[in-house]
């Protein structure tokens, strides 16, 4: 048998320069030049202002981490919660005979595909024997003429 050497800290990021990584590197390099494009753009009082607020908000997504996990992850999943969240509550109205299901038919088994009471736990016992063996006894093994 083959042996493989599995990867391990694979969540961990390269790091670049001392303590910060690829990420927080481009990222703050970003925010540099951010505040340099306010440098040129506005007068002096309000790149102060401009430049106080993008260092924040860049120091923020390159650096802060929310769970272990980065800001900007942390941030994208908050929007995806938002706009889809996946709870779903149910909330029992009433009885059958309550209008909003009258709009689902009735089910009545075919005698054809009704299965005997007896042939669930039969189906029953023949998973746990699968389970319990590890799957090298099956049921049809033991008993072929079923």
């Amino acid at each position: 048998m083959q042996q493989f050497t599995v990867p391990q800290f694979i969540d961990v990021e390269d790091r670049i320069i001392g303590p910060i990584t690829t990420r927080q590197f481009f990222i703050s390099l970003v925010g540099l030049l951010l505040i340099f494009v306010a440098y040129r753009i506005a007068d002096f009082s309000l790149f102060l202002v401009l430049a106080f607020v993008i260092a924040v908000v860049t120091g923020v997504v390159a650096f802060l981490r929310v769970n272990g996990r980065p800001f900007h992850e942390f941030t994208l999943d908050v929007f995806g919660v938002v706009q889809r969240p996946r709870v779903r509550i149910w909330k029992k109205l009433g009885e059958s005979s309550d209008p909003i299901f009258e709009h689902i038919p009735s089910v009545k088994a075919d005698r054809a595909t009704a299965r005997p009471p007896h042939a669930e736990a039969r189906t029953i016992a023949e998973l746990a024997l699968l389970v319990d063996t590890g799957g090298m006894i099956h049921e049809a093994e033991r008993h072929p003429q079923r």
